[in-house]
C-alpha cells in the first residue's frame, strides 16, 4: 500500500522556527569549549615570590597537549617578553610537562605567564598566572578577555560542527534508508535531493572547519582563516589530518551516491539490482565507518580511558545515530514530498530504528561511564547535566517513535478502488517507477503550487473534449499535445489520490508523529554537538578536587598570603605586614615578609620575628628568624610545617629601641 501527503506548509515552517530557536538557545548558553586537559601544576607556582630569577617556567597538564612556539609566554611588568621562546618537552612517563627558558638578568617585579594550547581531544585551552622575583610589583600586562575558542570564530566553528553532524546523519542514514527500507526511493527526486544535500552540507562544513581551525585555536581573528601558514600548521596536527581524511572519504561517498541514484535506480532486473545493492551496502558501510572514524580519532574518544575500546564504540554510536535520525529525515521528506511511500518501507525502517536504539543504548552506557565516572559528576558537572538532557530527549524520541510505529500498524491495506484507479492511470501510475518519472513529479508539484487547481473539472469539461476533437479531426495527434494531455491526466489522478488519502486519519497521524520526531531529533543533535565540545565530567571533577586542595587557584600548592596591620605607637609606628608562606603545606616552605607604610611604600624596621603555633596539638611556638633582603623585605627558606592544621602565625614588629608590637592570625595549612 502507499501513503501520500501534501507539501510542507505552515506547520513545518513553524516547526523549523521552533527547532532553530531551541538550537540557538543551546548554542548561546554553551560556554566556550572546555577541553579534556587541565593545568595541574606550575613551577614557579601561581603567586609565588622567589628570591632569584628562575632559569625556566614549567607547566604540568593532566593529559597530552599540542604545543607551538608561542604556547607559553612570560611577560615582565612592562609587558615585554621575558622568555626565550624555546618550548622544552619535559614529559616523562605519564607526566605531561613543558617548559620555556627565561632570559638572563631579569629585574625584580611581578611576571605574568600566559599559556594557550590545544588538548588531545582537539579543543583549545588557555590560562595565566603570576609570580614575582624579589618582591611583587605593579604590572601593565593586559590579558585578552575572550576565552579560547570563543567570539565570532568560535560561533562559526560551532555551527560548522553541528552542520557536519547533521550532514553526516542525512548522508549515511538516507543512503541506508533507500538500500535497506525503500529501494524504489532511489528514483524519487526529493529523496535524491535530500541525500545529495546531506553530502554537500558535510563537505562544506568540513572545509569551513579546516579554514577556521587556525583562528579557532589561535588568534580568534576571522581574517586568519585564509592565512596559508596557519592552514599549513593545521594540516600537520591530528585534527587537520582527520578533517583532510574526511574530505577524501567524501570523494568516495560522492561515487556511492552517484551509483545509488544512477545505475542502481535504473536497474530493472531483480537479481542485478540485488547484487548491486549488496555491493553498495558493503562499500557504503566501509565509507561511512571511515567518516565516523575521523571524529573518533580527533575528539574525546581518542584520549582518556581505554581509547582502544572507546574509538570503535564511538564509531558504532555515530553510525547508529545516522541510521536512525538520517533515515527519519528521509522518511519525513518522502511522506511530504514523494508521490507515495509503501507501508512495508515504513515497517522496515521501524525495525532499523529499533536496532539503532539498541546500539545507542549499549554504546551510550559505555561512553557515559567513561566520560562521567561517578554519580556526583552526573549531576554536578556541565557534561553530566547535558548528558541527562540528552537522555531525556532520547526517551521522548523513543516515545514518539513508538507512536509512529502504532500509526504504521494501523495503516489500511490498499483498497480495490485504489488499485483500479492506479491501474487505470496508465503512464501516471507507473511514472515514479519509470525513467520518465520527472514529468509526473513535475505535474504533481504544479498541482500543489496551484497551477493545476481544479484540474479535474478542467480536464473533464474542456481538455477531454478538445482531445476528442483532435482525434476526430485528424488522423495523427500532435505529439506535444498528447504529452500535455498525459501530464494533465497524471495531475488529475494524483489530485484524486491525494484527496482520498489525506482524509485517512491513520496516514495523517503518521505524518504528524514523524514530523514531531524529526523536530526532537534536531534539538537532540544540537545537545550532542555541545556535549562533544564540553569537558568530560570525570576530568572536571578531578580538576575541581585539585583546586579545592590548593585554594582558589587552578594549580595546587597556592601560597598562604596574609595581611596584618600594626601600630607600635611610636614614630613611623603604623604600617602593614604582608606575609607569604610558599607552598603553604606541610614540609619545607619559603617565607617572605614585606613591611610597608600606610601609603604602600616599603618601611625599614630594626627587627621582625615570626612564631608558628598549632594550639590544637600543643605544638610551638616555633620561632623563625628571617633575613633582611632589602628595604621592607625579609625572607627565610626551609621553614618547616610538621603537620596540617589551624596554625597561628605571630609577627613581632619593632620600629625603635622601645616601640614594638605583636600581631597574629590563624591560617589553615594543609
Amino acid at each position: 500500500m502507499t501513503t501520500t501527503a501534501p507539501r510542507l506548509g505552515n506547520a513545518l515552517a513553524r516547526l523549523l522556527i521552533l527547532a532553530a530557536a531551541l538550537l540557538g538557545t543551546l548554542l548561546a548558553g554553551a560556554a566556550p569549549a572546555s577541553a579534556h586537559a587541565a593545568l595541574t601544576g606550575s613551577d614557579p607556582k601561581d603567586g609565588a615570590v622567589v628570591v632569584t630569577a628562575p632559569k625556566e617556567v614549567n607547566l604540568t597538564f593532566s593529559e597530552q597537549v599540542a604545543m607551538s612556539p608561542d604556547s607559553i609566554r612570560v611577560l615582565d611588568p612592562a609587558g615585554r617578553r621575558a622568555d626565550t621562546g624555546e618550548i622544552r618537552d619535559l614529559c616523562s612517563g605519564s607526566v605531561v610537562r613543558y617548559g620555556v627558558g627565561l632570559r638572563a638578568g631579569l629585574p625584580d617585579g611581578t611576571y605574568t605567564v600566559a599559556w594557550q594550547t590545544v588538548s588531545a581531544d582537539s579543543h583549545p585551552i588557555a590560562g595565566a598566572f603570576t609570580f614575582s622575583i624579589g618582591a611583587p610589583s605593579t604590572t601593565s600586562v593586559a590579558l585578552p578577555d575572550q576565552a579560547p575558542g570563543g567570539g565570532l570564530v568560535g560561533t562559526l566553528y560551532g555551527i560548522a560542527r553541528y552542520l557536519s553532524y547533521a550532514g553526516f546523519a542525512v548522508l549515511v542514514g538516507g543512503g541506508a534508508f533507500v538500500l535497506a527500507c525503500w529501494p524504489r526511493g532511489a528514483s524519487v527526486r526529493p529523496v535524491q535531493q535530500t541525500v545529495v544535500r546531506g553530502w554537500l552540507t558535510l563537505t562544506v562544513a568540513t572545509l569551513a572547519m579546516l579554514l577556521l581551525r587556525s583562528p579557532y585555536t589561535g588568534s580568534g581573528e576571522l581574517s586568519d582563516a585564509f592565512d596559508l601558514a596557519g592552514l599549513k600548521a593545521v594540516l600537520e596536527t591530528k585534527t587537520g589530518a582527520a578533517l583532510t581524511s574526511r574530505l577524501l572519504l567524501l570523494g568516495a561517498a560522492a561515487l556511492f551516491v552517484a551509483v545509488l541514484f544512477g545505475a542502481y535506480a535504473r536497474r530493472t532486473d531483480p537479481k542485478e539490482k540485488k547484487d548491486l545493492a549488496f555491493g553498495l551496502g558493503i562499500g557504503g558501510t566501509v565509507v561511512a565507518a571511515g567518516i565516523a572514524g575521523t571524529w573518533a580519532l580527533a575528539e574525546h574518544a581518542s584520549t582518556g580511558l581505554q581509547p582502544g575500546i572507546a574509538m570503535p564504540v564511538d564509531i558504532l554510536h555515530l553510525l547508529a545515530v545516522a541510521a536512525w535520525l538520517g533515515g527519519l529525515t528521509v522518511l519525513l521528506v518522502a511522506l511530504y514530498r514523494a508521490p507515495s511511500v509503501e507501508r512495508s518501507a515504513v515497517e522496515r525502517f521501524s525495525k532499523v530504528a529499533f536496532g539503532s536504539v539498541a546500539v545507542l543504548a549499549a554504546t551510550g552506557l559505555y561512553q557515559a561511564w567513561r566520560q562521567v565516572g561517578s554519580w556526583s559528576a552526573l549531576t554536578g558537572t556541565r557534561y553530566g547535566q547535558l548528558l541527562l538532557v540528552k537522555i531525556g530527549l532520547m526517551a521522548v524520541l523513543i516515545g514518539i517513535a513508538w507512536t509512529s510505529r502504532r500509526w504504521t500498524q494501523r495503516l489500511a491495506e490498499p483498497t480495490t478502488r485504489e488499485s483500479d484507479e492506479t491501474a487505470g492511470t496508465g503512464e501516471a501510475a507507473g511514472a515514479d517507477e519509470a525513467p520518465g518519472a520527472d514529468e509526473t513529479a513535475g505535474a504533481d508539484e504544479a498541482l500543489e503550487a496551484g497551477e493545476v487547481a481544479g484540474a479535474d473539472e478542467a480536464l473533464e469539461a474542456g481538455e477531454v473534449a478538445s482531445d476528442t476533437e483532435d482525434v476526430r479531426g485528424s488522423e495523427v495527434i500532435d505529439p506535444e499535445r498528447a504529452a500535455q494531455l498525459a501530464r494533465q491526466r497524471a495531475a488529475v489522478a494524483t489530485a484524486r489520490r491525494k484527496r482520498e488519502r489525506d482524509a485517512d486519519p491513520e496516514r495523517a497521524g503518521l505524518r504528524r508523529s514523524v514530523l514531531t520526531e524529526a523536530a526532537v531529533a534536531v534539538v537532540l543533535l544540537a545537545v550532542t554537538t555541545v556535549l562533544t565540545s564540553t569537558e568530560p565530567g570525570r576530568t572536571e571533577e578531578e580538576a575541581g578536587r585539585a583546586t579545592a586542595a590548593s585554594g582558589p587557584a587552578a594549580v595546587p600548592d597556592r601560597p598562604v598570603d596574609i595581611r596584618l596591620p600594626f601600630d607600635t605607637g611610636g614614630v613611623d609606628g603604623k604600617g602593614v605586614v604582608r606575609l607569604s608562606l610558599d607552598p603553604g603545606r606541610t614540609g619545607a616552605n619559603a617565607l617572605h615578609i614585606f613591611v610597608e607604610r600606610p601609603n604602600g611604600k616599603p618601611l625599614d624596621v630594626p627587627e621582625i620575628k615570626i612564631a608558628l603555633t598549632l594550639e590544637a596539638k600543643n605544638v610551638g611556638p616555633l620561632p623563625v628568624a628571617p633575613d633582611r633582603i632589602q628595604t621592607g623585605h625579609w625572607s627565610a627558606s626551609g621553614v618547616q610545617i610538621p603537620m596540617p592544621g589551624e596554625w597561628k602565625i605571630q609577627v613581632t614588629v619593632r620600629t625603635s629601641e622601645i616601640d614594638q608590637t605583636t600581631i597574629d592570625k590563624n591560617v589553615k595549612i594543609g
